[in-house]
């Protein structure tokens, strides 16, 4: 579940217009249209249908609701819906704490993969191809190189913990779940380079650096 940001800036919609809820009757304001949704109800399962089985994307479907919002009943039977689904939701919220914590708790750690994800991504947040597959293939390798190290993250932490256990050091097992594998204070990000000043260059080396000046040295000059 998503955990929406400003919550208590939103509308709350009631079922019914005679509808008093006590306590929480001042969150609510306006009233949810069913007849429009009854109405555009197969068209908006199809939409959905549609989507699930990848036939249409939800970008591109946004992009034709937004081009003609205010005339496109089907977007507003939707706008309707979404109402309801929203106002469910965060009734469910409100009055559940342990929701809260999950919620909570999973999103803190979609952000902190993300920003563990982020410290791999070389030259920042652009993009500097505008090719959509040039894009995703970037993505997809930036994952690729975060999950290499959250395994290799793990095998330390386990090794570590094997380590403790072996020398009689007592390990909660409830403490375990606390552990993150999003760790980069290990990580030599850009590598470890050498240089070893008492050898000399190596001989490709050599003949690129030396080859042209040579040659220029060589060349007659005209007068």
């Amino acid at each position: 579940m998503p955990r929406i940001r400003n919550w208590q800036d939103l509308k709350l919609y009631r079922a019914d217009a005679n509808a008093k809820y006590k306590h929480i009757d001042r969150l609510f304001s306006d009233t949810v249209d069913w007849d429009l949704i009854a109405f555009h109800w197969q068209d908006l399962m199809q939409v959905a249908l549609s989507i699930q089985a990848g036939t249409i994307s939800s970008p591109l479907l946004l992009r034709r609701f937004g081009s003609e919002s205010r005339r496109n009943r089907l977007f507003l039977a939707a706008q309707e819906l979404g109402k309801v689904v929203r106002t469910a939701f965060l009734l469910e919220w409100i009055g559940s704490r342990e929701l809260r914590q999950e919620i909570t708790a999973s999103t803190n750690k979609i952000e902190s993969y993300n920003g563990f994800a982020k410290w791999f991504s070389f030259g920042g947040d652009v993009l500097a191809e505008n090719d959509p597959e040039e894009q995703q293939k970037r993505l997809r390798y930036n994952d690729l190189i975060a999950s290499a190290v959250i395994l290799q993250n793990t095998a330390d932490m386990m090794q570590a913990l094997r380590a403790m256990v072996k020398e009689g050091i007592a390990v909660n097992v409830a403490d375990i779940e606390f552990l993150s594998p999003y760790l980069t204070s290990n990580i030599k990000r850009f590598g470890d380079y050498k240089l070893h000043l008492e050898r000399g260059p190596e001989a490709w080396i050599r003949d690129s650096l030396f080859a042209g000046p040579a040659h220029s040295v060589r060349k007659p000059r005209h007068a």
